[in-house]
């Protein structure tokens, strides 16, 4: 991988995205109540990133708590969000983080929008939008107003997980799992037991879809702005159908295709501008 850090966080993001976007089928195979999951694998999660990060400071200063706060509001939000109403909007209301960065980054971390990165950001909604026409639903009110609160939560969390790029943001992230472990604690002890397929996807629902995502994430962020902290990732809810699609053959629409086309070029684009202006960014330490 490129020497240059701000590069090489674009193509952790990437990796991270690959990552979240196995969370679809995964969870369809862990037959427990949606906070139950996020319980579960919260913990796992929290586990494996204690597990393989070192020298780890647990001050629990302001930011670093709120940075947990807004990780566990954002992954149990988006759980309750994906029970109550359709997937699709549960993930379209989430990727509306953006906005809310573009809008706050300026104030809390001096990061302000440039047009290039409010066009960017129509072109993935408008994308988006376009992806899952067939799917959004204007019924299931407050499944979307859960969507769109884990939305807010995405960007609170990237915000203040780039608010602590000179020191270290996993601790949040194990701070929040941990979190998100405690509040699902009463759907796990009343869930089932669960057959072998479904510890499986549980395991990785927590060792790659959250941990080994998350330890991507959390040095990435160190490298890269709030706003492409959550745009580059935005591929995540275009890779999900197509795991989708390899694992049971069910083939997306032409208008489906038209969309993916149109959040896949915003992305790449914007990927490759941020390089071209950042790739002589100078190396910080390393979050470990």
């Amino acid at each position: 991988m490129t020497r240059h850090p701000h590069t090489r966080a674009v193509f952790q993001l990437v990796l991270a995205a690959l990552f979240w976007s196995t969370g679809g089928l995964l969870i369809k195979a862990v037959a427990w109540p949606p906070l139950a999951i996020s319980g579960g694998r919260g913990l796992i999660a929290a586990l494996f990133l204690v597990a393989t990060n070192r020298g780890l400071r647990f001050h629990f200063s302001g930011r670093q708590v709120l940075g947990a706060v807004f990780y566990a509001w954002c992954v149990v939000t988006f759980c309750v969000a994906t029970k109550l109403t359709t997937a699709a909007n549960a993930i379209v209301l989430q990727y509306t983080a953006p906005v809310w960065v573009a809008l706050f980054g300026a104030w809390i971390l001096g990061e302000p929008a440039r047009r290039a990165d409010w066009l960017a950001i129509a072109a993935v909604l408008a994308g988006l939008a376009l992806f899952f026409a067939d799917s959004l639903e204007l019924t299931h009110a407050v499944g979307n107003l859960f969507g769109f609160a884990s939305g807010i939560g995405f960007a609170g969390m990237t915000l203040t997980m780039r608010s602590q790029k000179d020191t270290s943001a996993v601790e949040s992230i194990i701070l929040g799992n941990l979190l998100a472990f405690l509040i699902g604690i009463p759907w796990i002890a009343r869930a089932p037991a669960l057959p072998a397929v479904g510890w499986i996807s549980l395991a990785l629902l927590g060792l790659v879809q959250l941990g080994a995502a998350y330890w991507l994430y959390a040095r990435a962020i160190r490298q890269v702005t709030a706003l492409e902290a959550v745009l580059i990732p935005v591929i995540e809810p275009i890779l999900n159908p197509l795991w989708v699609l390899l694992a049971i053959g069910e083939r997306p629409k032409p208008l489906s295709l038209a969309g993916a086309a149109i959040v896949l070029g915003a992305v790449v684009m914007r990927a490759a501008a941020s390089i071209r202006g950042r790739g002589r960014v100078t190396p910080a330490a390393s979050i470990v």
